[in-house]
């Protein structure tokens, strides 16, 4: 695994993302390979109001989460930044409804959706204030909105290997937004994640400027790592929940 410090500001993290998606296709539907199949999407769905309702997955990618939400009963429209990761999205699931669009500006009427998911969508999106923004105003009132990002205090930092354990250290400034990029190789596939670190504060307040009320946050280990390792100690992910007015 390899990190850099940002990402060439010439470069959208919507065309990063489209530049890896052949990568992404892969690495998403090796089942077991990565967090969404060890554990991360069983720590998800709870938190979801339960179907049937209208859901809009905003950053769907390749689909994997809305043809889960599907099975479970919902009835899903998925939206992303790339046309690559929409076109598999759309093979793997032909009777589904997949667009391409920018997670800013959604292809969907005002107040038209029960909920809508994020799940790791949103550390990747340029506009993260029209994003939620966007989220606000397709959502009915009294929908939800259910998210789930790289944990803050994960993207601060890099972990440091020392002879008996790992050590995580945060060098720069936690509260600096910035963008990253990181490479991870894993069972003979390499994927490159750009993202952009933001504070927990940064998240919390581009939710409630978007007239959203903060209704759950929950902080997510890696249950399936062994007790006491790294993982278990330091969250990689974090869900934050919301709920919009009805007046």
């Amino acid at each position: 695994m390899g990190r850099a410090p940002d990402v060439a500001a010439d470069v959208t993290l919507r065309d990063a993302w489209e530049a890896e998606a052949r990568n992404w296709i892969a690495w998403a539907r090796t089942p077991g390979h990565d967090s969404y199949w060890r554990f991360h999407r069983d720590a998800f769905l709870p938190s979801l109001p339960p179907p049937p309702c209208r859901v809009l997955d905003a950053g769907c990618g390749e689909g994997r989460l809305p043809r889960d939400l599907k099975r479970l009963g919902y009835e899903v429209v998925g939206v992303d930044g790339s046309a690559t990761l929409i076109a598999a999205a759309r093979l793997a699931d032909p009777g589904g409804r997949y667009e391409v669009a920018d997670a800013a500006a959604l292809p969907l009427p005002d107040a038209s959706v029960d909920l809508v998911t994020a799940f790791l969508s949103f550390q990747d999106v340029d506009d993260v204030d029209g994003a939620f923004r966007e989220a606000a105003r397709v959502l009915i009132p009294g929908g939800h909105l259910r998210s789930a990002i790289v944990h803050p205090m994960s993207s601060a930092g890099d972990v440091r290997p020392t002879e008996n354990d790992e050590v995580f250290e945060i060098r720069g400034s936690y509260l600096a937004e910035r963008r990253y990029a990181e490479t991870f190789e894993r069972n003979g596939l390499t994927m490159t994640f750009a993202s952009q670190h933001r504070s927990i504060q940064r998240f919390a307040r581009a939710i409630l400027d978007a007239g959203l009320l903060i209704d759950h946050v929950a902080e997510v280990e890696d249950t399936a790592d062994p007790p006491g390792s790294l993982w278990r100690r330091i969250p990689p992910f974090l869900h934050l929940g919301a709920v919009k007015p009805r007046a």
